[in-house]
């Protein structure tokens, strides 16, 4: 809606606005560009231009979506479903993820799964062995070597800590 109304108050003409996506019927001027990235800006949104910036956020945003909302994890290697999904080949979206965050998209994919993790023990609804099942880890022992690898700590000892924290999901 913010996009919406900053395009229309600008008298930029468009097919769509979705989210991530806008679709203008016309081009503009580099002034235009400036303008709508300074009202997105004051919004809190931000004007993605660049291709490649744009891909990488697609691939943050399904990675999020698989480990943190869909109820099971794909069943295919996260490589596949990624590359299929985004329908680009995975080796040239691991290169450009890596060259524009300074991480992989499997250490990118870890740090999300630890953070599940922290999720679900806090909810104490599921066993640690029901975790790595769920979040598909090969053992309860990767999964509590993996997690003390990112977050110092075992995942029993998290567990019982009294000020949990977990990390806002944009700051993982």
């Amino acid at each position: 809606m913010i996009v919406k109304s900053e395009l229309d108050k600008m008298g930029l003409h468009y097919r769509q606005v979705d989210l991530g996506v806008a679709d203008l019927t016309d081009s503009f001027s580099p002034e235009q560009h400036d303008e709508l990235k300074q009202a997105l800006s004051r919004s809190g949104l931000e004007l993605m231009d660049d291709r490649k910036a744009m891909l990488v956020e697609k691939v943050k945003n399904l990675v999020v979506e698989m480990i943190h909302y869909a109820d099971d994890l794909p069943m295919v290697k996260k490589s596949v479903y990624i590359s299929e999904k985004l329908q680009h080949d995975y080796t040239y979206l691991a290169n450009l993820f890596s060259e524009v965050t300074g991480t992989t998209i499997e250490h990118f994919i870890i740090a999300h799964k630890i953070e599940r993790v922290k999720e679900l023990l806090l909810y104490d609804e599921l066993n640690l062995t029901e975790i790595s099942y769920k979040l598909h880890y090969s053992s309860v022992a990767h999964l509590s070597n993996q997690f003390k690898k990112f977050t110092g700590l075992t995942p029993t000892y998290f567990k019982r800590l009294k000020h949990k924290r977990l990390i806002a999901l944009e700051n993982v």
